[in-house]
């Protein structure tokens, strides 16, 4: 058995002469089909993979016509902490499986959307966990037709046949309802960012419409503002809600974190006492246990959501996947009682 210097850019071919067996062994142990090797054969190749810091060429291996062991996501605002939690989560899961995770953050942005798309398919990727800000129905196609398997996350689109995971929204408005209606509050002024493109906050919108259809007790109104640039419009449609003549008392549920936040910075600045005000907001961030009596939240099960993300992938890649319909896989919120809706 020969001794090879470690090298960064080591081949196959030195590996298989290191270990002292053929280049197409080295590949079955790379590619998957270990369990045709022996464990004598497989030691031995470990052991030169090691000696000499070989790492495979992914892109080379998927432009061979085989795939990578790539995994594709893409994340409409890697700043949201929604975002942050769950791609730790795919990450993870990814590593578990031999995988490894190319992020691209389309900063809700269709033309970075779909050019990532296209990035994703040069590449070729094994499968696409996609939190969708637009509607790349053309690019997820694409990607389909190459035998991609494609995973939906949080928000679905409905000319696309894909699994989809994330929150159950219908449930998570709910159970924010139960409590405030719970917590003796009767009037609720929900705020979201604008629903259009974004089939969960969609969800939960028309979800609170049919609740106070069916909660003759409860009055209610709604406010979708694009948060960053509409911050003069909030602080005034909070300020008419929390002093205006309707019922009391009265309370705000946020329709994410990043509502939530801007909520509270306004409420703040309007002097507004929590708890006497009610604040809800969807989404489990670090600060909300720290500002004011402790905001109340619904936590989303993030690490939950990506490992299901990656797991779906993983059944599709296998032959009897890949022909199974769509399945949609939901997860309910877990509510976090704090001061802001303690009266």
């Amino acid at each position: 058995m020969s001794s090879l210097p470690a090298a960064s850019h080591s081949t196959i071919l030195e590996v298989a002469r290191d270990a002292g067996v053929s280049k197409t062994s080295v590949s079955r142990y790379l590619g998957g089909e270990r369990h045709r090797l022996s464990p004598a054969m497989q030691a031995r190749i470990a052991a030169a993979i090691q000696r000499l810091g070989y790492r495979p060429n992914q892109m080379a291996r998927g432009l061979k016509g085989g795939r990578s062991k790539l995994i594709g996501m893409l994340v409409a605002d890697i700043r949201n902490p929604f975002s942050v939690a769950v791609l730790h989560s795919v990450e993870q899961a990814c590593r578990a499986r031999g995988f490894s995770l190319l992020v691209c953050n389309t900063d809700n942005d269709t033309d970075q959307e779909r050019d990532h798309l296209a990035l994703l398919a040069s590449y070729r990727v094994a499968g696409v966990v996609i939190n969708a800000v637009g509607r790349p129905s053309t690019e997820l196609k694409a990607l389909a037709e190459q035998g991609t398997p494609i995973v939906l996350l949080d928000r679905c689109l409905s000319d696309v046949d894909a699994d989809v995971v994330g929150l159950d929204n219908a449930g998570a408005i709910d159970m924010a309802m139960d409590h405030l209606l719970e917590r003796g509050y009767r009037n609720v002024l929900y705020v979201s960012e604008p629903p259009e493109g974004a089939s969960s906050r969609q969800r939960r919108l028309e979800r609170f419409h049919q609740r106070l259809a069916q909660a003759p007790e409860l009055t209610g109104e709604t406010a979708c503002l694009a948060m960053q640039r509409d911050s003069d419009a909030l602080r005034q449609v909070l300020h008419g809600f929390v002093t205006g003549e309707g019922p009391v008392p009265r309370a705000i549920l946020c329709a994410n974190g990043n509502v939530t936040l801007q909520v509270a910075h306004a409420l703040n600045a309007l002097g507004v006492s929590l708890g006497e005000t009610g604040l809800l907001g969807i989404d489990e961030l670090d600060w909300c246990a720290l500002a004011g009596p402790g905001i109340t939240t619904l936590a989303q099960p993030t690490k939950a959501i990506g490992q299901a993300a990656v797991e779906s992938l993983m059944q599709r890649l296998a032959p009897p996947g890949r022909q199974a319909p769509p399945r949609r896989t939901e997860y309910a919120a877990r509510l976090i009682a704090r001061g802001s809706t303690h009266r």
